[in-house]
């Protein structure tokens, strides 16, 4: 499959270092408006997760400082868009009408309205579309969604993921580009929570927000009729040396399970009082779910691990939590 991959940051960088280690997925294109970056010099860009930059071969590679000039090539089969979250839906829509596969990277969008109007022209298109939902793909998460059903009736979740703000770009501290810190970084949970108990009733969180500050936090419940209990918290932790972390708890009738990326490994406390590490084979979440997503494109196949709809609701949940957070906790139904 050729490949575009739209955005040289961060996650452009992290995706450009898994897509070098799949074998069907061939990059034809780039796209940056930053020169330095489309040479290939990427040894400047930082972040949470992925490692440092690095300088890469864009030699026989078409280089393009606009992404719509990209869109144009007919040797792009598939784009993977990493550019700022408010060009999220321009661009997959714009590449679906011209007739490319699209993995846009989380959120999927800033609004509802538009993650609904990007499934439309997925659908008008004939082409696949797909969110880069990663934590589907991270072997302990897999690992988790794959136990607990096994376990009986979920009575609590927990999630929480913590970060510094973010001082490698200024994009993502600009709530009309990113959606803010919450919203782009507890996505995952989100999403997470809604993949392993469907859409809740209603939300509620309480948290505050100082961008300026490097500090955007939440403690969000996500209420359902059934009693269970979803907590996600977490956020921004003042700019620069905060540690990144994610970690959960899920309580069912048959046991617990727990990880964090801190240093538990994912290990299932039984209802018998048995503790039994889990042990999940390693995998690169990124290269995972780009694997896939060249998959479902190569084949046409919608891509039931990480169905559009479900991104779409996580966009409409997170957004609601942040709203709840503006009103001082008030709960507000979900209408997905």
């Amino acid at each position: 499959m050729k490949l575009a991959v739209l955005g040289l940051g961060f996650m452009g960088s992290t995706h450009l270092k898994a897509i070098r280690k799949i074998s069907r997925a061939t990059l034809t294109a780039v796209a940056s408006a930053d020169e330095r970056q489309l040479s290939g010099d990427l040894s400047g860009i930082q972040g949470n997760l992925g490692g440092a930059g690095e300088r890469m071969d864009f030699s026989g590679v078409a280089k393009y400082s606009r992404w719509e000039e990209a869109l144009k090539d007919p040797n792009v089969e598939a784009v993977d868009v990493c550019l700022p979250t408010s060009l999220h839906a321009p661009a997959a829509i714009a590449a679906l009408e011209a007739g490319k596969h699209v993995l846009v990277e989380k959120p999927m969008a800033l609004s509802g309205a538009d993650c609904d109007r990007m499934i439309a022209a997925a659908r008008a298109s004939g082409k696949i579309l797909m969110t880069a939902q990663v934590l589907r793909f991270f072997p302990e998460y897999q690992a988790a969604a794959a136990e607990l059903k096994a376990l009986g009736a979920a009575r609590s979740a927990l999630f929480r993921r913590r970060c510094a703000a973010p001082f490698w770009t200024a994009w993502i501290a600009d709530k009309a580009v990113s959606g803010g810190g919450v919203f782009d970084l507890l996505i995952h949970d989100v999403d997470f929570a809604l993949h392993l108990f469907g859409a809740p009733e209603a939300v509620s969180a309480v948290g505050y927000e100082n961008l300026p500050a490097g500090i955007d936090w939440i403690s969000a419940h996500l209420h359902y009729a059934t009693g269970l209990s979803v907590l996600i918290t977490g956020g921004w932790h003042h700019p620069k040396a905060y540690p990144f972390s994610m970690e959960f708890t899920l309580v069912a009738d048959g046991g617990t399970l727990e990880y964090s990326s801190a240093g538990r490994p994912l290990t299932l406390y039984s209802a018998a009082g048995e503790e039994k590490a889990l042990n999940p084979p390693a995998q690169d979440g990124f290269q995972a779910e780009i694997e896939y997503f060249l998959e479902c494109a190569a084949a046409n196949r919608p891509p039931e691990r990480c169905p559009p709809a479900e991104s779409a609701a996580a966009v409409k949940v997170a957004l609601a939590l942040v709203e709840s957070r503006d009103r001082n906790g008030e709960r507000i139904p979900c209408q997905l």
